[in-house]
């Protein structure tokens, strides 16, 4: 999908490069001169919401085009970089706590985030050896556009709400916490874990 540019006065620094991820060849162009890269959150997403019985092929494609495949072609753009400098890196994927819970008419998104977590798993298994770290957070809904447009509706919201022992919805700044510690050299001997941050959600 394509993200349009954003303001990055924080972070002068920062280069914002704008692809459309479920294009293979479009997301190797664009990436290929970038770099050095240490550093990876894989947090690009779509969630396209249908029923079981009424999934579509579009659906499928979009979805595992960018919750999945993306995933692994700027993951491996990245690790063989690190590899080839012989550095130390650590990739943090953003998945869901619908890896591990159905939800009713996440069908594909779920699908795609279970395929996420064990993805996170072999990657930790091959790249360790290369000192490069892997792993997943799995947030809760997520107060983003993406999260309050799917979860505006009250009465759907509750029926989550009820299932989440801290009665709230997770908050940007509660799951950047989370990456921000994985990245860093304070989970030094962390790989391959996937990480609730979901209000005690999958505790039930």
């Amino acid at each position: 999908m394509t993200v349009p540019p954003l303001p990055y006065t924080q972070c002068p620094g920062i280069k914002p490069v704008c692809v459309d991820l479920s294009d293979w060849e479009a997301t190797e162009r664009a990436l290929s001169g970038l770099g050095p890269m240490d550093l990876l959150v894989n947090n690009a997403a779509v969630a396209l919401l249908q029923p079981f019985l009424e999934v579509t092929k579009e659906a499928c494609d979009s979805s595992f085009g960018v919750n999945l495949r993306a995933v692994i072609q700027v993951s491996q753009i990245v690790a063989r970089g690190l590899i080839a400098r012989g550095a130390p890196g650590s990739i943090v994927n953003v998945s869901s706590q619908a890896s591990q819970r159905a939800l009713t008419n996440h069908t594909v998104y779920c699908a795609t985030k279970g395929a996420m977590d064990m993805l996170t798993k072999v990657m930790a298994l091959e790249l360790g050896p290369h000192k490069i770290r892997v792993n997943a957070v799995n947030p809760t809904v997520v107060m983003t556009p993406m999260g309050k447009a799917n979860w505006s509706d009250p009465l759907k919201a509750k029926t989550m709400l009820d299932r989440i022992p801290l009665g709230r919805f997770a908050e940007v700044e509660d799951v950047v916490g989370m990456i921000l510690f994985l990245l860093s050299d304070r989970s030094s001997m962390t790989t391959g874990s996937t990480v609730p941050v979901d209000g005690g959600f999958l505790a039930t």
